[in-house]
């Protein structure tokens, strides 16, 4: 693990410096200080020693990466068979929701596309809404603090479809019956099953067996000590390869009468969202429990959107705006722009410090202004992206504690307004808001340390904090680059009758009381902020980086390490993936019980003992792992060469190929 931390070496040179030394101690000091020269060289370049699990994948013409080998094959065959970027991601989104890689197709979409003739980065917001019915009383009703995290109540409209479709439709070059052919492969004629879904469905079987059509499909061997499937076994699914066919023949008959491929495909989008595709989702929807209604799906659309961006070093960095987390990584970037990471070395224990108190001071404003753009009130993106405001909030940052009770700004200074929360942003907390009539005032000393030290990252808050999805990149020889992070409908997931359609668990990221976030109470028709983070990275006007990564909450904390990987200190886009990170849980989680763990950090085990020790002295506490990279995939084009350079996590199954 190549490391810029020298404390110890130069703590060595200094006491060999002694005056009045003999000739040999003169000639051990020259030697020592030749030594460190070289030590600082070495670690001045960290990416030239970093040897990785995974050999970069190099490109003539395209690369297809994704978090599955079946899935990164679909986008390859659509490659070969002349497909542009766009139709090679939306082949892969269809393949990894066949397959439930942390998805189904009742999920949720969410993109950034390069457009070459145009020369801007687009945005793709497919984020399903709440439905009828799904308002905080209602939750609060059921003796309910949050939305439920798993079951037909925790759905919000399936958003995948019609965001693949939207894709296609605006963008790609193919038709749906084309993009979708390996997907209805692996539906009809079944595909090999791999351990890690085998293995999550037998994890989850006995609340898989509380919903009928999810028992059905999913347990297999019912009665047997393992009622799931085998790895390697032939999973079939006739329903959802009827539902698939369904589509695809809307859209045949549509061209037969002389529509356009666009019009096409948008007739395939309404029998999905309007027709006798909705018509059973909504049924069976409904017979379950849940509140999904005809109106809910034919009154939501797919947004395509003006991405936000920052630059750093004279790079432009893209990301959706406040329905996702995006725009943290983009805060954090403009924090760090008054900090010499470099001079620091990397995940020297000061470097470390420096970027988890950034991650404090932009993450609590992603707990308490990041929203439904769509829905008032209206999120100070505008001001929460400042520059200006960046370096006031730069300012608050200690050098040499922890502060495990930051809070949010008021980016309404930067912006024209005022803040509409006052209240709320007095009596705000890093673990919740104070209750009504009790000090708001900061925690003393004395308690901020206690709340550093209390709950421990246990394995059911970490599962939840780290909730998976996947990634989908694509770059080819017509110059489209896309990046997407669908998710949703992961196993436990309700499926939706005879569609074969697993819903979506995203309900559980609202919340219900608008003191903790104003901008993200439930209410019918909003989505919900999700964790979603696509990005795309631009210099000099043209693609530098696509990349994403799974990981609920830690995703922009794995992505900012990444990028400053490759930027700061020379990584190429494997090594960067492979590189150690480290992960912060101050920030309140987006599952489950939205718990924070203040001054908590998870570290690479290879963490040598003075960072390690330094961290605790500054108000941490530690754990550590064997492996702390995050499954992260990415692109870097590389223009001086006309190549790309494809990169593929060693944390899970993501694959990708090359040509």
């Amino acid at each position: 693990m190549a490391r810029h931390d020298v404390e110890p070496h130069t703590d060595r040179a200094a006491a060999v410096e002694a005056p009045g030394g003999s000739a040999r101690g003169r000639r051990v000091r020259a030697a020592c200080l030749v030594l460190l020269a070289g030590l600082l060289a070495t670690s001045a370049r960290p990416a030239a020693a970093q040897v990785t699990h995974k050999p970069v994948l190099h490109g003539k013409h395209w690369v297809a990466i994704t978090g599955k080998p079946l899935s990164a094959e679909a986008g390859a065959q659509i490659f070969q068979e002349g497909g542009n970027a766009v139709d090679a991601a939306c082949a892969m989104l269809a393949a990894g929701a066949t397959m439930w890689d942390v998805l189904s197709w009742g999920g949720e979409t969410q993109a950034l596309i390069y457009d070459p003739n145009t020369k801007k980065v687009i945005g793709i917001n497919a984020l399903g809404v709440a439905p009828t019915g799904a308002t905080a009383e209602f939750f609060e009703k059921k003796g309910l603090k949050y939305p439920p995290a798993y079951g037909p109540l925790a759905a919000v409209t399936p958003g995948t479809p019609g965001g693949l479709m939207t894709m296609l439709a605006e963008y790609g070059t193919m038709s749906l019956k084309q993009v979708l052919a390996p997907a209805i492969e692996m539906a009809e004629n079944g595909y090999a099953m791999e351990a890690q879904t085998a293995n999550s469905i037998e994890h989850y079987k006995d609340m898989i067996e509380k919903w009928k059509y999810s028992r059905a499909l999913f347990l297999t061997h019912p009665g047997e000590a393992r009622e799931a499937p085998h790895a390697g076994e032939v999973f079939r699914q006739p329903d959802l390869a009827r539902t698939l066919h369904e589509l695809v023949d809307s859209e045949q008959q549509a061209l037969k009468q002389g529509k356009s491929r666009k019009q096409a495909i948008y007739a395939a989008y309404d029998r999905f969202y309007k027709g006798d595709i909705a018509k059973e989702l909504t049924r069976s929807v409904q017979e379950q429990g849940g509140l999904i209604t005809m109106k809910d799906l034919a009154n939501w659309k797919v947004h395509i959107e003006e991405p936000v961006h920052t630059s750093y070093k004279g790079i432009e960095v893209y990301k959706l705006t406040s329905w996702v987390q995006g725009p943290v990584m983009l805060q954090v970037l403009n924090l760090l722009d008054h900090f010499d990471l470099e001079a620091m070395g990397l995940n020297s224990a000061r470097y470390i410090h420096t970027i988890y108190q950034a991650m404090n001071l932009a993450y609590a404003d992603r707990d308490f202004y990041y929203g439904d753009p769509y829905v008032p009130p209206a999120e100070p993106i505008q001001g929460l992206l400042s520059k200006d405001y960046a370096a006031a909030r730069a300012k608050l940052i200690d050098p040499d504690h922890n502060d495990p009770d930051v809070k949010p700004g008021n980016p309404y200074d930067y912006q024209p307004g005022t803040n509409p929360f006052p209240n709320y942003l007095a009596r705000w907390h890093t673990t919740g808001p104070a209750p009504a009539g009790q000090s708001s005032a900061r925690p003393s000393e004395s308690a901020r340390l206690a709340m550093a030290d209390r709950a421990p990252v246990d394995s059911a808050f970490l599962e939840s904090f780290t909730r998976g999805t996947t990634s989908i990149e694509a770059a080819g020889p017509h110059g489209w680059v896309i990046s997407v992070t669908p998710s949703g409908g992961w196993i436990p997931a309700v499926v939706a009758g005879h569609t074969g359609v697993g819903l979506s668990e995203r309900m559980q990221s609202f919340v219900l009381d608008s003191a903790q976030d104003p901008y993200n109470v439930v209410q019918p028709g909003q989505r919900p902020r999700a964790t979603l983070t696509p990005t795309l990275a631009l210099r000099d006007g043209k693609p530098y980086l696509a990349m994403a990564v799974q990981g609920g909450d830690t995703q922009d904390q794995n992505l900012l390490q990444f990028f400053l990987d490759v930027v700061d200190f020379g990584f190429n886009v494997q090594q960067a993936a492979e590189a150690p990170n480290f992960t912060s849980y101050q920030m309140r989680s987006s599952f489950g019980d939205h718990g924070s763990r203040p001054g908590h950090i998870t570290l690479n085990a290879d963490t040598p003992p003075w960072v390690r020790g330094k961290l605790r002295q500054m108000g941490y506490t530690e754990d550590f792992r064997d492996r702390t990279s995050g499954p992260i995939t990415a692109i870097f084009v590389d223009w001086e060469h006309g190549t790309f350079w494809g990169a593929a996590s060693d944390y899970g199954e993501d694959y990708g190929i090359a040509w």
